[in-house]
């Protein structure tokens, strides 16, 4: 027997005397609470995405789609990257500007190598304006977990306005909890006991989120 099947006997063996007939959870607990705080537009929900992004120390970045590969090109430049990570899925032409070194995200790839990688570039799933949160689902342009938590500097695009939402409720309709989701606010920080802050402890140091209109 393996880990897996002690968990789900453990599980099994607690539910064996709850009621066939015994109302379902989803339906119990009832969800009535605000899905939004206030009234925006689509514009002004954008701008609170970008207000709260760099809030939490992120840097923004804004262009259009003819001007993101040279917007991606010249932060790589910017940064001294030698090499920057792509999932499989990337688009092509986001790249199509810069003559960094591309390291393939590749299964058998180990920390150790993930650490010496300068940059990573990915899209995302959704980006919630009320609390600066990106969520990347491993998708193919999005690529395993664990490229954008060892890298010291990520790179996210996010289409507006069709990826962004206002609120935490509605980024959960569009996700699936089934799939591997990463919540990011802000570059990876924690602070000790005297609140001296600390970046990139437990993910990257550095995270520049290019917001491509007209998507």
């Amino acid at each position: 027997m393996n880990s897996r099947e002690r968990i789900l006997g453990r599980v099994r063996r607690a539910l064996a005397d709850v009621p066939r007939d015994e109302m379902p959870y989803e339906q119990a607990v009832a969800r009535d609470y605000a899905r939004e705080h206030g009234d925006r537009s689509v514009e002004e929900t954008v701008e609170l995405l970008a207000e709260n992004l760099a809030d939490y120390r992120a840097i923004v970045h804004r262009t259009d789609t003819e001007g993101l590969a040279g917007l991606i090109a010249g932060l790589l430049e910017k940064r001294g990257s030698a090499s920057v990570l792509v999932p499989p899925g990337l688009d092509e032409g986001w790249l199509a500007a810069t003559g960094v070194t591309r390291v393939t995200d590749r299964a058998e790839t180990t920390p150790r190598e993930l650490d010496r990688v300068d940059s990573v570039v990915t899209a995302c799933a959704v980006a919630i304006a009320e609390t600066g949160t990106i969520v990347l689902d491993g998708s193919p342009d999005q690529g395993r977990r664990r490229i954008t938590l060892v890298p010291d500097h990520h790179i996210c695009v996010v289409r507006v306005p069709g990826q962004v939402v206002s609120s935490v409720p509605q980024g959960l309709e569009r996700l699936d909890p089934a799939r591997p989701l990463t919540w990011i606010s802000g570059p990876s920080a924690t602070s000790d006991i005297e609140l001296d802050r600390v970046e990139g402890v437990h993910g990257p140091r550095t995270l520049e989120v290019i917001l491509v209109g007209g998507a």
